[in-house]
């Protein structure tokens, strides 16, 4: 794993690399710390990461200027600051998990061990997908999504207007984060439940979930069963 520390006191970041270290063990593969926004945005820029661990408060910078910007790459973040008021915020902007300071081990270490847990947040409250458009980052309003589909490392989002978006996340990592009203129904797809319109049994035991705009969309078998008693 390759994960950067967004953090402007030196104590602070040299405690979060300490137990960060201790967590992953052999499964780390790079650490890097960076003190300020301009150092933090110049290494996203030429290096690939799994993750950020980010304050919100540096040197009198917004870490939301940072965060709005990297919600749309393809890595994870989880926020470690003492604004426990923006932690609604930051949650409906896509991060991972919050974790308030003062923070122990274990709370860090349960936040850092949902990237492999795959553990989804059951209490997501996202409210915009963050894709990059022409070297600017557009927030997306999640009630303007309809359904999302894997693209290899990337995914597709499908909205309302009609229009496709690229989105630098994998269908795995948005799974994560996206709200219980959007469901995996598939190996590739997840869809907004409430667009729904009708589940459909053709022959050959194919199951199409069919939405309201028309849009016929597979089920997998072995999900079939616990999206029929979801969407009745």
């Amino acid at each position: 794993m390759n994960i950067l520390i967004v953090e402007d006191e030196s104590r602070i970041a040299k405690r979060i690399e300490r137990i960060t270290r201790d967590i992953l063990g052999d499964t780390l593969q790079s650490l890097k710390y960076a003190n300020t926004l301009h150092e933090a945005l110049r290494f996203i820029e030429n290096n690939t990461l799994d993750l950020i661990l980010l304050d919100l408060n540096l040197n009198g910078d917004n870490g939301f200027d940072l965060l709005t910007t990297v919600v749309s790459e393809s890595f994870h973040t989880i926020i470690i600051s003492a604004y426990k008021n923006q932690a609604i915020t930051a949650f409906e902007y896509g991060v991972l998990d919050f974790v308030p300071k003062p923070f122990n081990r274990d709370r860090l270490e349960q936040a850092i061990n949902r990237i492999s847990t795959k553990e989804k947040i059951t209490t997501s409250t996202i409210k915009f997908l963050a894709v990059k458009k022409r070297q600017k980052v557009q927030l997306i309003p999640m009630e303007d999504v309809l359904y999302i589909k894997g693209a290899g490392v990337y995914t597709e989002l499908f909205l309302k207007d009609g229009k496709k978006e690229l989105h630098d996340k994998s269908l795995e990592k948005l799974e994560q984060l996206l709200s219980p009203s959007f469901e995996r129904i598939h190996k590739s797809y997840l869809v907004k439940m409430a667009e729904i319109k009708e589940i459909i049994v053709e022959s050959g035991s194919k199951y199409i979930a069919e939405l309201k705009n028309g849009t016929r969309i597979p089920i997998g078998r072995t999900k079939y069963k616990s999206i029929k008693e979801k969407w009745f």
